[in-house]
This record gives structure tokens, C-alpha cells and sequence, in this order.
């Protein structure tokens, strides 16, 4: 599916945002002296397309590839995006890894648990597929399900920095919270943290296969990286700032401790739901709970 010429918009000193309305997922942009970053890449090889002719506008620059997470709405446009693109890696020193540096294909950066599920292509396209379908965008599914992966081939244990030429993007995992593998990106001189889906603006947090207990956490690290100024782009929705992802780390604290409660006290699952925050969601982050504190 196609949408009418999505464009980005300069929300901080070269620092670009695309709101794309299916799912309404953001993909930023960072441009540098030398080179650029593109955040996430959209679902399908058509939405990258529509994503590389909106980037161009911007910036002719090479650009490496971030993957915050490795769910289809923000990895599946990796292989459109990075073959049509120049080489970028000698306009990449990477801090502490000069074997990287020598890489001559374009760089696609993720948590090594992002890059694992990505690598797994089978049962990736088959969960986005049934995503798709349980989803608002049914129609989107063969779409997707035909779509080629291309992993990420530069792999974040804990945290990397990017010259971009007279500016510095460095990408952190702070721990396990909407997935296994969540990366943030940070543009300090622009003061801008770009959050993936660790943060949601559009609709309540996404528990399918996130990390409940953990979450809060996760996020508090990520608030570290925050004045009152800084701009936080989530992963779908509008861009906020400090205060909502503080309000939103509350939430999830509160979620936290009513499992945690919950599970001692052996209370039932729709029960607790009733008097936890996010509403539906809830549901789910509460089974999922339950179900790593049993140990399954």
C-alpha cells in the first residue's frame, strides 16, 4: 500500500521526522557534515521506497541504518533502503571497533537480539504476517510476507558511537523492555532521544512479546539521557518530551508492582487487569508476566 508522498519534517538542527500514517511509525533522519543516520525502515519494500525518495530530498549523503527493534513495522524496509544506497563505511569511524570500520557494505545497526530474530527470516515474515492480519491493515499482508530481510550486520552489545562528521549519534541498549533487543538512539548536541517503541505517543504500550518487569527500568535509564528541554521521538505518534515519558515510566512502574503483587497473591489474571493502567494491553503485559515469573 502506498501512501500520497510522506515527507519529513526538520524537528530539531538536522534532524529529521517521518510520520508514516500506516501504523503510524515514525523514521528519523540525522544528518551530519559527512553522512547521515536513517532510524528504521518502514514494513515493506514499498514503504522503504517511498522512505528512500523522502530521505534524498533531505540529504544526498551515504547513511548507515539503525534498527531500534526487530518488529516488521520498523526493520522489514532494511534490504530497499541499504541496496540502493553508496557504501558508507569509511564515513563511519566507529569508536573502539576498528575491524567494523572496514566493513564495505552499508551499515545496519541493531542489538544483537534484534539482528538474531531478524536473521530467523521464516518465522519473522510468518509473525508479521499474522500481525498484519489481526491488525488495522489487513490488506498489508502478502505485502509483507513477500518482503525481503536483510539483517543488521553491525551488532550493539551495549552501546556505540557514530561520527557523522562534526557530529556524534551514539545508540544504547539500556535492557530488555517493549522486546529483547531495544535500541535508543541519542543526538546530544540536539538534544534529541529517539526511543522506539520503549516509548508510545499513539496508543498504549505493545506487550506481545516485551518484558513487563523489566520495562520500567529500561525506561528510567533512557530518562537519564533527558533535561526538560530534550525531545523524545516515540516510536508511533507525535514527538514529546521529558514529562510524558516520565509519566509513562509511572504507568509502567505501577504495571510492574500490581504483577508483582498480583502473582503472590495468586490473584487472577482478569482481575488484575481491571485496576491496571494501559487498559487492554494490560491483559496481555499481565499473562506474559505470569508467565516468566513461572519460569515458562
Amino acid at each position: 500500500m502506498t501512501q500520497s508522498q510522506p515527507g519529513f519534517v526538520e524537528v530539531a538542527d538536522r534532524v529529521f521526522l517521518l510520520r508514516y500514517p500506516v501504523y503510524d511509525v515514525n523514521v528519523t533522519l540525522i544528518v551530519g557534515d559527512e553522512a547521515a543516520v536513517v532510524v528504521d525502515t518502514l514494513s515493506t519494500a514499498t514503504q522503504a521506497a517511498e522512505l528512500l525518495t523522502a530521505a534524498r530530498r533531505v540529504t544526498g549523503a551515504p547513511w548507515a541504518i539503525v534498527n531500534t527493534h526487530h518488529h516488521f513495522d520498523h526493520a522489514f524496509g532494511n534490504a530497499t533502503l541499504a541496496r540502493q544506497l553508496p557504501p558508507p563505511a569509511e564515513q563511519f569511524p566507529v569508536f573502539g571497533d576498528p575491524a567494523a570500520a572496514a566493513v564495505a557494505e552499508t551499515r545496519i545497526w541493531a542489538h544483537e537480539e534484534t539482528a538474531r530474530l531478524l536473521g530467523h527470516e521464516e518465522t519473522a515474515r510468518r509473525e508479521a504476517w499474522e500481525a498484519v492480519q489481526a491488525g488495522s491493515w489487513p490488506e498489508l499482508a502478502d505485502e509483507v510476507a513477500k518482503t525481503e530481510l536483510l539483517p543488521p550486520n553491525a551488532i550493539v552489545l551495549t552501546d556505540a558511537a557514530l561520527d557523522l562528521g562534526g557530529r556524534v549519534v551514539t545508540l544504547a541498549h539500556f535492557g530488555r523492555g517493549h522486546t529483547a533487543g531495544d535500541l535508543v538512539v541519542h543526538v546530544p548536541d540536539a538534544d534529541v532521544v529517539i526511543a522506539g517503541d520503549l516509548v508510545e505517543e499513539s496508543g498504549p504500550p505493545a506487550f506481545g512479546d516485551a518484558f513487563p518487569l523489566e520495562w520500567p527500568g529500561t525506561v528510567a535509564a533512557l530518562l537519564r539521557l533527558t533535561t526538560p528541554q530534550t525531545l523524545v521521538v516515540p516510536g508511533h505518534g507525535a514527538p514529546v518530551g521529558q514529562g510524558f515519558v516520565t509519566g509513562q515510566h509511572e504507568e509502567l512502574t505501577e504495571l510492574e508492582w500490581l504483577i508483582r503483587n498480583g502473582h503472590a497473591e495468586r490473584a487472577r489474571v482478569d482481575d488484575l487487569a481491571r485496576r491496571a493502567p494501559f487498559g487492554d494491553a494490560a491483559h496481555i503485559a499481565i499473562k506474559r508476566a505470569y508467565a516468566l515469573l513461572d519460569g515458562e
